[in-house]
């Protein structure tokens, strides 16, 4: 990997912590389910009237969308909405990595090594680490939220995976166009029909555009620009190579919300947070023949 690339994956990793101040900042404006929606409508109507759509099955494109997409917002934003940390909410999202490894051999029959199976445990008892500070500290319902988000976000991996797209730029832009059917019709049942649109129409006056500052930086460099970089650096370097750059998402959330919105995790948040990581990162190494030299797996995007 030359250092521009380097560089590259470090901007993404940046692009995506500061992410999740973004979804907390919107999240102070709009429902969260209608926010979900409104995510992805930005970028939905301009794809269906200008990108090709991608030349893989329709029903791995709809998995595709609905985990990635619905499920994983739809939980997360909710989550935040019930009181999940920001810093918090980037770390427990990683739990999407030993799901998809373990959703993957059930369902697809792939073999899991014995060092995949450790990683997986390790990262497991950190996520109970987790849950237990949030149980003794606050409410855990927002921690299960959030582990649904990486669930849904492992069942998206999995159309991704299974779509096989030469264009995975295409697809993830055409993954848009799911959501915000199922999401929009969400807001309506559980927020209402129009509260939604009446928080979308208050967006516009003095005290909401911060709303829409944040709208606009979940759609333009977090998704557009920062999926778009990862696609290229994928292209062009090996997948082991790029994917613990997205290790990195959940050190710029917490350091991020700690400096922003003075958000302070407790001590076993933090070791819980690091056994995650160290779970996540050592499943995702993968023994070469003797004399080879060791490289990563690619850790679900």
């Amino acid at each position: 990997m030359t250092t521009r690339d380097r560089l590259l994956g470090l901007t993404v990793a940046v692009l995506w912590g500061l992410n999740f101040l973004a979804i907390r900042v919107g999240l102070d404006h709009f429902p969260p389910f209608f926010f979900g929606a409104l995510r992805f409508l930005v970028i939905a109507i301009p794809v269906v009237l200008f990108v090709p759509r991608p030349k893989v099955p329709l029903k791995w494109l709809l998995l595709y969308g609905f985990g990635f997409g619905f499920l994983q917002f739809a939980f997360l934003f909710a989550a935040m909405a019930a009181g999940m940390p920001t810093g918090l909410a980037s770390l427990v999202l990683q739990s999407s990595a030993p799901f998809t490894v373990v959703l993957g051999a059930i369902l697809l029959r792939e073999h899991v090594t014995r060092r995949q199976a450790i990683g997986i445990g390790i990262a497991v008892f950190g996520m109970v680490l987790i849950g237990w500070d949030r149980a003794h500290n606050a409410t855990l319902l927002p921690v299960i939220l959030t582990l649904l988000a990486g669930l849904g976000w492992a069942f998206g991996n999995l159309g991704n995976r299974l779509a096989k797209s030469e264009s995975p730029m295409k697809l993830m832009l055409w993954m848009t166009v799911v959501p915000p059917i199922p999401m929009l019709g969400l807001s309506a049942i559980f927020e209402g029909p129009s509260t939604g649109w009446h928080a979308l129409t208050d967006s516009f006056g003095a005290q909401g555009w911060p709303g829409l500052v944040a709208l606009a930086y979940i759609v333009i460099p977090a998704t557009i620009i920062g999926s778009g970089l990862w696609s290229i650096l994928m292209s062009r370097n090996p997948a082991g190579v790029v994917a613990p750059f997205s290790l990195l998402v959940p050190v710029v959330g917490i350091a991020g919300a700690w400096i922003f919105l003075g958000e302070n995790p407790s001590v076993f948040a933090l070791i819980g947070g690091v056994v995650v990581i160290g779970g996540c990162l050592g499943g995702m190494v993968v023994r070469r023949p003797r004399g080879a030299t060791p490289v990563l797996e690619a850790a679900p995007v």
